[in-house]
């Protein structure tokens, strides 16, 4: 196998969680584009039909936060495709309250979504791909899994992500004997729609800018070329691995 046609997906099914836009919509295309037929998770129902009808895919819309849920549609979706290759988790959400104010709700809500969403899902899939023999997942974290960001404040997400790096280590670990290969890729500020909104407070945006050796933001196709590396053969020998995108950020 030459070393371009390593990174090809072709007869290869993936899933991808998060997929109706920003850095999930930009993964599932990358994934498409290397020739994997594609299924697309979102709890935005016309998003992710629209997202779907865009990339030829098929679609679920979910909210992945309901276990059950998420196993009923693995299920599904294994035996719609006869099988899942590759998942890529790409669900989060981000919450800005300082941490001694942080309510309880809140607080549950961002764990839900950024590390029970996205286990539920390694979980579902994970225990199909050990029991076919193998399996790429790649699940997506943050620079804020690796350092404490500021100005901005957000205890629950850094805990979040964190949490996300380290259940991909276990997950990585313990999947290998089975064929699986679980890794995560740690971006930091990428130009989607959850990131703009703190662009939209000049004093954030600046300070992030200053502190990106790179002195730019990343545009999502950037994240999604990282993702296609991890779950393709290009990166066969690799698992339990965070790959910082971030230009430079936690390089100080």
């Amino acid at each position: 196998m030459g070393y371009l046609e390593r990174f090809r997906l072709d007869g290869r099914r993936a899933v991808v969680t998060g997929a109706a836009r920003g850095i999930g919509f930009a993964s599932a295309e990358a994934l498409r584009d290397a020739g994997a037929a594609l299924w697309l998770v979102d709890r935005e129902a016309d998003l992710v039909a629209a997202a779907a009808g865009r990339l030829d895919a098929r679609h679920r819309a979910l909210d992945l936060r309901d276990a059950a849920a998420v196993e009923a549609m693995a299920e599904a979706v294994w035996a719609e495709a006869g099988g899942i290759d590759v998942l890529v988790n790409c669900v989060g959400i981000c919450r800005n309250t300082p941490v001694t104010e942080i309510p309880d709700d809140e607080w549950r809500e961002v764990i839900d979504v950024n590390l029970n969403a996205m286990f539920w899902s390694c979980r579902a899939f994970g225990r199909r791909m050990a029991e076919a023999g193998g399996g790429s997942i790649v699940n997506i974290g943050s620079n804020s899994g690796v350092i404490a960001d500021k100005p901005q404040p957000q205890a629950h997400y850094n805990a979040s992500k964190g949490a996300v790096h380290m259940l991909t280590k276990s997950l990585a670990v313990e999947l290998a004997s089975k064929g699986v290969r679980v890794n995560a890729v740690a971006p930091s500020y990428t130009l989607t729609e959850m990131t703009k909104l703190g662009l939209a407070n000049s004093e954030w945006a600046r300070i992030w800018a200053e502190m990106t050796p790179m002195g730019r933001f990343a545009e999502p196709e950037e994240i999604a070329s990282a993702v296609l590396f991890l779950a393709s053969p290009a990166s066969s020998y690799t698992t339990g691995s965070i790959l910082l995108v971030d230009g430079g950020y936690t390089s100080w």
